[in-house]
């Protein structure tokens, strides 16, 4: 007995999904989680996601899909969480390859329903802005999710969207979907998140971190990167809903443009003509001014010193949580000084942590 899971947005998505197997299937068999490589340029300096040619040691478990073992690596400069990842879940993790765009994801779906004759498939989307229109000023990254579900709509199989953590990604709020959001399925709760919480220590997802610390009971305002809309975290945050998939589609400008694209730059020139933007663009222009900026050193004194100027300007904007990720940014160290960051922070100042985010007092 296998379940298929699609992780819609890649990244925390993908651990989103260990925790929806250990909240709704525990008891059976390891899923196989269907992602995208694309952590961002925290952990990646290359813009947009990564092929399967973008690493060594991938295995084949379909002609079109690739497993991730342990041992798999990107190719430098490219990086990846996926390796590490799998060596530390029970499930396969298998990589969603966008070259081809829709119609090579569709053929990689429809290869895997063959392939493993899965009990169920779930399409999961953290925060819920894979049911953006696609003109909301607040939308910063429709691509991927708009991409796995143009696909899903495609398969001849029953495909359930799940929407985790409404509004906790920053682009939609709860309120903008709350008339969107269908059948309550579960909420999850702090055994729920279990299975990756020594993930969570090393992870650098934003939105799964606040699904994790909400279904542990942390409520507050969090701010994350590029400062977009602050998120409450309530008790409608840890929740998982059903939408109807052809009811997504219906809503999803994006994905229902890009059906018949076969190549990512498609997908993109959409993306531009639909929402006015390519989130690959973005990530171009903000990798080149990386480039540019002095590296920062991480010095204790410094450090504590700016956190604090940080966290009383948070304060007067009514913000009380926010995210090793976004610290990290906003005390202009680069990421792979994030590890450090956190460290320091929790050796110095244990109370604020409310795992895996931190609260500002």
């Amino acid at each position: 007995m296998t379940r298929l899971i699609v992780a819609a947005g890649g990244g925390g998505d993908a651990v989103a999904a260990a925790m929806l197997h250990a909240a709704l299937y525990d008891d059976e068999s390891p899923a196989v989680i269907l992602t995208y490589a694309w952590d961002r340029l925290l952990v990646d300096p290359v813009p947009g996601p990564r092929y399967a040619d973008d690493f060594t040691g991938l295995e084949p478990l379909t002609p079109a899909v690739s497993k991730v073992p342990a041992g798999a690596r990107p190719i430098a400069p490219a990086g990846s969480t996926l390796p590490r990842l799998a060596a530390e879940l029970p499930h396969t993790v298998a990589l969603i390859d966008p070259r081809h765009g829709a119609e090579g994801v569709v053929r990689q779906l429809e290869e895997l329903v063959t392939h493993l004759r899965p009990t169920s498939i779930d399409l999961l989307d953290v925060g819920g802005d894979v049911l953006a229109r696609g003109d909301e000023p607040t939308l910063k990254s429709p691509l991927a999710d708009s991409l796995a579900l143009a696909a899903c709509g495609q398969v001849n199989a029953p495909i359930r969207l799940l929407i985790a953590g409404p509004g906790l990604d920053g682009e939609l709020s709860h309120d903008d979907l709350r008339n969107q959001l269908g059948t309550l399925v579960h909420t999850f709760t702090a055994e729920d998140t279990e299975p990756v919480s020594a993930i969570l220590e090393w992870h650098p997802s934003e939105a799964t971190g606040m699904l994790a610390a909400a279904a542990r009971g942390v409520r507050g305002t969090c701010e994350v990167r590029d400062a977009g809309l602050p998120i409450p975290l309530t008790d409608k945050s840890p929740t998982i809903h059903e939408v109807g998939l052809d009811e997504a589609l219906s809503r999803n400008e994006l994905a229902r443009a890009i059906t018949s694209t076969t190549t990512l730059d498609e997908v993109e020139a959409l993306s531009r003509e639909i929402c006015g933007f390519s989130e690959i663009d973005y990530e171009r222009n903000k990798a080149l001014w990386l480039k540019q900026q002095p590296p920062a050193k991480l010095e204790a004194e410094s450090v504590l010193a700016q956190l604090d100027q940080f966290e009383a300007e948070a304060q007067s904007r009514g913000v009380t949580l926010t995210t090793f990720r976004h610290l990290t940014e906003v005390l202009s160290l680069d990421g792979s000084q994030r590890d450090d960051l956190r460290r320091l922070l929790i050796n110095s100042r244990t109370a604020q942590y409310a795992a895996p985010l931190w609260r500002i007092t």
